[in-house]
């Protein structure tokens, strides 16, 4: 994959700031919530105490909560921008036979004015980490947030953004229904990679860092590239807090080294929920072509 990058000589200025104390109290609240939930000095303790095998099992469970961190973080950002509606909730979207098919035997021109019924849907579903309209531009987004992609092969990713590209055509529809008829006339995907690296801009794999032109807010990526580091300096010194408690003071020889932390990348969970293979097929006949146009996020054009 290529990288991309837009020079900050020709990014657009947006009205929306990250920059404000009050965006600031909510982030530092969502670490307090999660940190206080599973990584609290004590409980890390408790891990201590429990052997290798709680050891283990916490520092595995790191990178998922950072990821819900880096989830969380972005929705408050977006709600930076008052044009912006933020769903997080309920949002597993069928993936169908039919619009796979459509995705994955055509060009994105033959498909994109098409949208289908968001009630004919199969066994197979995604659920995307978030779904961002804006009520101005009528432009809905479908965001999957990866806090890595480093253990992402391209044949996972390429599966990843087919799928993604198969549930955005029912979210028209979806979001008229059971949205409050919220409309959607263009429907884009893109993969957040928050390590900012192995991107692909063109394709819609964006840089955490590109997080400003998908939500229209000044320093939204920076913002949550702070809210990992604060995340996981706060980790940190729990765990040397924990280590300190743990160890007590001791005149003997042998006292016992525990370990550094060290956090392990590791694949992270699949993205769709999945009850069987086998799909209900959705007929031709289901699909009523409308104006949508269906394609991966775009960055704004240079000035």
């Amino acid at each position: 994959m290529t990288k991309t990058n837009l020079k900050t000589t020709t990014a657009p200025i947006y009205a929306h700031s990250a920059d404000c104390p009050k965006l600031e109290a909510r982030l530092e609240d969502l670490i307090n919530e999660l940190v206080a939930s599973s990584l609290s000095a004590e409980l890390l303790a408790q891990s201590l105490a429990g052997g290798m095998d709680d050891i283990a099992t916490m520092v595995r469970a790191i990178p998922g909560h950072e990821g819900r961190l880096i989830e969380r973080g972005i929705a408050l950002v977006a709600r930076c921008n008052p044009d912006l509606v933020v769903l997080t909730q309920n949002l597993r979207l069928p993936v169908t036979a039919t619009a796979l098919q459509l995705v994955g035997m055509n060009e994105p021109q033959h498909y994109r004015a098409l949208t289908l019924d968001a009630d004919h849907g199969g066994r197979k579903t995604y659920t995307p980490d978030l779904l961002i309209v804006n009520s101005r531009t009528k432009v809905a987004h479908v965001v999957d947030a990866k806090r890595s992609l480093i253990s992402y092969e391209s044949a996972r990713i390429d599966e990843l953004k087919t799928r993604m590209l198969a549930a955005a055509l029912v979210v028209p529809d979806l979001l008229y229904k059971e949205h409050h008829r919220l409309v959607a006339e263009e429907v884009r995907i893109v993969i957040l990679n928050a390590q900012n690296r192995k991107t692909d801009i063109d394709a819609g794999i964006w840089p955490m860092s590109h997080l400003d032109h998908l939500v229209e807010v000044a320093g939204a990526g920076e913002a949550i590239g702070l809210l990992q580091q604060s995340f996981r300096s706060r980790i940190t010194a729990n765990w040397e807090l924990a280590r300190q408690t743990f160890v007590r003071p001791s005149s003997h020889r042998g006292s016992p080294s525990l370990p550094t932390l060290v956090v392990v990348e590791e694949a992270e969970p699949d993205d769709e929920a999945v009850q069987n293979d086998s799909e209900d097929a959705v007929t031709e006949a289901d699909v009523e072509p409308r104006l949508i146009k269906l394609g991966f996020a775009q960055v704004p054009a240079r000035h």
